[in-house]
């Protein structure tokens, strides 16, 4: 038996000498040293104590011996478990305490404070930081460079990836060793990913967008990347001339467009340029195809299921939709309350079913089964219509979800935050469109009679608790929230009231 996911990237993988990746400290690895260092730190990871299954926390900036503990923890048959750098110590201490994992893994700067945490829920912490300092690198240096990878079948596990939930509580989602290569496989050919393409990678690796979707399609295809620690959008275009293709959230293309330096000519060596992880307005999508000659890709995933829906290589990018279903994938719009499938160009609930759909839940059976249909097919929580020629539009979120700079943010868990200060009657977050973020996440708050609770006040207050992407852009004061007959808040309204404040600085 064999390690299904790492086998598979392994089957893509070129001569051993041929670079893997170069990064923005002028650092280069090669496939050859790739296979060395993750088999030092697989072994680093079983001499800890990593059985089979148990699983990896890390929360570590994006580095390449970042991105070697992930294919280190494939190898060592580990559920590899990354968690967003700007987590909170509360935020942590849950996913700990929830997962239960056999190591955590964190930068040398943030030890102190976070090795009680995975103490206190049973797990040995090492630290890896940048240019290979940190006890879990200096373990790694020490061992042999050969190893026999464990076996993993089709359906183990990989990873588990957290997803804030409409209640608060924050739910892990299993992914399988073939959930990943089905999808990265399928994105290799429908993306037309070769061994001669270099992909430039600015994205975070605690996403599946960067880890995923961006390495895993590199590895399968034998690729290389330019591996950039964070977003620069003028370094970005510097590197046009060595890439063939970038991926980015909508953000990054926003900023780039504001850049002088991006036109045809430096856009000219590049071959493909793809969004995700939030909605691409068609202003932005229009304003790329002028500036450079051309049409971003769009498509459609979510942590639950990676890739979806893409549009098409060959043929029209149409601006506003995210394109057709992907190979194996079965898409569907249904009635929201009763899951009948309705007509096309109806709106309706978006349901998936495929080789990439997730496990479920990490020990949530009865959330599990809620979200998914007897037939097998997963009820993504957001509403889409199919139109006459195929495309797959979406239209809204019914969970209530905000999509910030390309991250996932959901109201309610903010909201418990704001209303357990004193001073605070009441919360209601909502996403506003932004031009820059896509959504700014936006608190409207009923004061207690006689507080004087202020923006500053509030947001001081939640500092500590939420990571910073989930902090609201603004606070909005007013004297009660609407509600409809049932006194459900009506969010709808809140939207509309204010749907204008980050285009006119307004605020009430």
């Amino acid at each position: 038996m064999t390690n299904h996911l790492f086998d598979a990237f392994r089957a893509g993988m070129p001569a051993p000498g041929r670079l893997l990746m170069e990064t923005d400290d002028g650092r280069s690895i090669s496939y050859g040293d790739m296979l060395e260092r993750s088999g030092q730190y697989a072994h680093a990871l079983t001499q800890t104590g990593v059985q089979p299954g148990d699983r990896v926390a890390v929360q570590v900036e994006k580095t390449p011996e970042a991105l070697l503990l992930y294919l280190a923890s494939l190898r060592a048959g580990a559920v590899f478990l990354p968690l967003n750098t700007a987590y909170t110590l509360p935020e942590l201490d849950y996913f700990f305490r929830d997962a239960e994992p056999r190591l955590v893994v964190c930068d040398p700067e943030k030890v102190v404070d976070i090795q009680p945490l995975a103490a206190s829920a049973g797990a040995v912490t090492l630290t890896l930081g940048r240019d290979g300092r940190g006890t879990l690198a200096d373990r790694a240096a020490l061992q042999p460079t050969d190893f026999v990878d464990v076996a993993r079948r089709p359906d183990d596990l990989a990873a588990i990836l957290y997803t804030s939930g409409t209640t608060g509580r924050s739910k892990g989602a299993m992914l399988s060793h073939e959930n990943l290569a089905s999808n990265a496989r399928v994105l290799v050919e429908r993306w037309r990913f070769g061994a001669n393409d270099v992909l430039i990678h600015a994205l975070p690796i605690f996403h599946t967008h960067g880890l995923f979707v961006a390495t895993n399609v590199i590895l399968m295809a034998g690729a290389r990347m330019l591996f950039e620690q964070k977003f620069d959008p003028g370094r970005v275009i510097s590197l046009f001339p060595r890439a063939t293709a970038l991926m980015g959230v909508p953000t990054f293309y926003v900023r780039l467009l504001q850049q002088d330096g991006l036109t045809k000519d430096a856009a000219s060596h590049m071959r493909l340029f793809i969004s995700g992880s939030a909605p691409l307005l068609a202003e932005t999508h229009n304003a790329w195809r002028e500036r450079t000659g051309h049409a971003i890709l769009e498509r459609y995933g979510m942590t639950e299921t990676n890739m979806n829906t893409s549009n098409p290589y060959d043929g029209e990018r149409r601006a506003g939709t995210v394109g057709f279903p992907l190979p194996g994938v079965t898409l569907r719009i249904t009635d929201p309350e009763g899951g009948k499938p309705l007509a096309q160009g109806e709106i309706g609930m978006i349901e998936v079913k495929g080789p990439n759909v997730f496990a479920g839940y990490w020990r949530m059976p009865e959330k599990t089964k809620a979200e998914f249909r007897g037939d097998g097919f997963f009820i993504t929580g957001d509403l889409g219509l199919i139109d006459a020629d195929g495309y797959v539009h979406i239209v809204g979120r019914g969970k209530d979800l905000i999509i910030s700079g390309g991250y996932n943010v959901y109201p309610k868990e903010i909201e418990s935050e704001i209303d357990a200060l004193d001073g605070v009657s009441e919360s209601a977050v909502i996403g506003v469109a932004h031009p820059d973020f896509g959504e700014g996440v936006t608190a409207v708050v009923v004061r207690k009679p006689g507080s004087a609770i202020s923006a500053a006040d509030i947001a001081g207050a939640i500092a500590a608790l939420l990571a910073k992407y989930k902090h609201p852009k603004q606070v909005i004061f007013v004297d009660e929230l609407p509600r409809n007959t049932m006194g459900k808040v009506q969010k709808n309204v809140l939207r509309e009231a204010y749907k204008d404040i980050y285009a006119t600085g307004r605020a009430g």
